[in-house]
């Protein structure tokens, strides 16, 4: 296959890849709304290119890390969406058996160490597994996602520290929505914002249009290759733009509607698909939309859990004899 051949295949890979993360989160958004889904569902339609540019150049054994908005890392790295539609409407079969829902899906058998209902969490997790591929030699990286509201809390700091200081093998993505929750993060952040603070812990840091899934894999490959290469951490400064409010019951009436339609109007999506076939963008579409509406209704006629499953998965060591 010639390269040209190969560019157009990884284009269209990346293409479908956002297409059913934003098909699966339109149908989990939907299901919320309607009831079907228990619990508070983080949309991040509008976000996908981050998370396909950087798990395009991972490989299955690499771990990632996410965040209460981690549909599209885990759909990026592998993990099966019909197992996660299941668990956002608490069913027998879902990535957690039913217990976790939106914000606690996890997938050990691609590497995806969880998604985390605690704003930044998940950089002293992907610090700590980083260790240990340190520790047993394994050839793997980690991928951590986070916000940029995640620069304001301690592990921030803990991890970037961490880090630089075992040069561990890590690649920091901040997606950098502008929004922690319902605030305007600039508002509440001093100094330089999140590149600055990792590279004052020694971190190199590059930025990226995360609007732009091409530039988001070129970069991301170029920081991978240095990781696995024994260059230690990395730090990425994706800029992007979620569309929908901080959760799928918010209107976001915070953000000027002007904002909010300039967002759109640099669609990721549409970006990518400009440079494609039009007919197979389409049938692309048409593809993932179905295979989720599929998922959805899978998940509303499936059994409930067993009651007795409440009693697996707790811890109890030390627990008396």
């Amino acid at each position: 296959m010639s390269s040209a051949s190969n560019e157009t295949a990884r284009r269209v890979a990346m293409l479908r890849d956002m297409a059913r993360i934003r098909a699966f989160e339109r149908e989990a958004v939907a299901a919320m709304r309607s009831g079907e889904a228990p619990g508070v569902v983080h949309p991040s339609i509008g976000q996908e290119g981050v998370a396909v540019g950087v798990c395009a150049n991972l490989r299955r054994a690499d771990r990632i890390t996410s965040t209460h908005r981690g549909h599209g890392h885990a759909i990026a790295k592998g993990a099966d969406a019909r197992a996660m539609m299941l668990e956002l409407h608490g069913r027998a079969g879902g990535s957690c058996g039913g217990k976790g829902g939106s914000m606690h899906i996890a997938d050990f058998a691609v590497g995806m160490l969880g998604a985390n209902g605690v704003v930044g969490a998940g950089i002293p997790i992907a610090c700590g597994a980083a260790q240990a591929i340190r520790l047993t030699k394994e050839d793997a990286i980690v991928a951590c996602f986070f916000g940029d509201g995640a620069v304001n809390r301690g592990p921030f700091l803990e991890g970037m520290n961490w880090a630089a200081l075992y040069r561990l093998p890590v690649l920091f993505v901040c997606e950098d929505n502008g929004f922690a929750a319902f605030t305007r993060n600039s508002a509440v952040t001093a100094g330089g914002g999140p590149a600055v603070r990792a590279e004052a812990c020694g971190v190199p840091a590059t930025a990226v249009d995360g609007e732009d899934v091409l530039s988001v894999d070129a970069v991301a490959a170029e920081l991978v290759a240095r990781i696995r290469g024994g260059g230690g951490p990395q730090f990425l400064h994706a800029k992007c733009y979620r569309w929908e409010g901080h959760t799928g019951t918010d209107a976001a009436g915070y953000r000027p509607a002007e904002e909010a339609a300039a967002a759109r109007g640099r669609d990721c999506i549409r970006r990518l698909a400009a440079l494609l076939d039009p007919e197979e963008v389409a049938a692309v579409e048409a593809e993932a939309a179905a295979e989720m509406a599929g998922h959805r209704a899978a998940a509303m006629a499936a059994p409930w859990p067993d009651p007795g499953a409440a009693f697996t998965d707790v811890q109890d060591a030390g627990a008396p004899a």
